[in-house]
């Protein structure tokens, strides 16, 4: 894997995409805020989110000294791959999801992270899931090494069920954190469930050549 071919995604409710096509993805704080933004995440993890904060490590195991600590609620997270554990939770309900969203409606965000460093927009990466204990977070100083970090075949296991796969399944959400709005012309590509969903995308602007059905990356 080279940096220059990581690509990130996040997922939003598909009546989210004309806000996100005139300001971009906004932080919950952002004075671009979406004032009708459709939620399709767990509400208790997003209320952990919010409380939690976490040393920006480098994976290092003495971090007293000069560690900076920042607050899941105030980053944006993306992951680097498709079809996590979060998605199945939005599709089937269950935990603190408010109702399930069905396929059509869930609509993949891509962002290249070459594009993103270009930006210059300051970003922390985790090798895994960003609440959990036992994940190191890195800032954009270690970027070269995130792809030696990342475990790229935990981020791609199809099967991460079950106590004997904890890890994995931790591995699997590693995060990509970003501090700021992210502007519309970074987000290189939609990925969506069906036609239906694609007709949709271009009624509100959404270029075609940008858009990919992906049924794959569903459950």
């Amino acid at each position: 894997m080279e940096l220059n071919n990581v690509i990130l995604y996040r997922i939003t409710h598909i009546e989210n995409i004309p806000h996100i096509l005139q300001y971009g993805i906004t932080h919950k704080d952002s004075l671009n805020k979406n004032p009708d933004y459709k939620n399709i995440g767990d509400l208790s993890l997003i209320d952990t989110r919010n409380k939690k904060k976490v040393n920006i490590d480098n994976g290092e195991l003495d971090t007293k000294n000069g560690i900076v600590s920042i607050a899941l609620g105030d980053i944006i997270p993306f992951y680097f791959g498709v079809r996590m554990p979060m998605l199945y939770v939005t599709q089937n309900g269950g935990n603190f999801v408010e109702k399930a969203t069905a396929p059509i409606d869930i609509i993949y965000l891509a962002c290249s992270v070459s594009k993103i460093i270009s930006s210059k927009l300051n970003f922390y990466f985790s090798d895994g899931h960003a609440t959990d204990i036992l994940t190191s977070f890195y800032d954009k100083l270690r970027i070269n090494d995130l792809v030696n970090i990342i475990d790229w075949e935990a981020v791609k296991s199809s099967y991460w069920g079950g106590s004997e796969n904890l890890n994995i399944k931790r591995k699997k959400q590693a995060e990509f954190l970003i501090s700021s709005d992210l502007m519309p012309e970074l987000i290189i590509g939609f990925g969506c469930y069906n036609e239906k969903a694609k007709a949709k995308l271009i009624s509100f602007g959404v270029v075609e050549d940008k858009i990919k059905i992906i049924p794959q990356a569903y459950y």
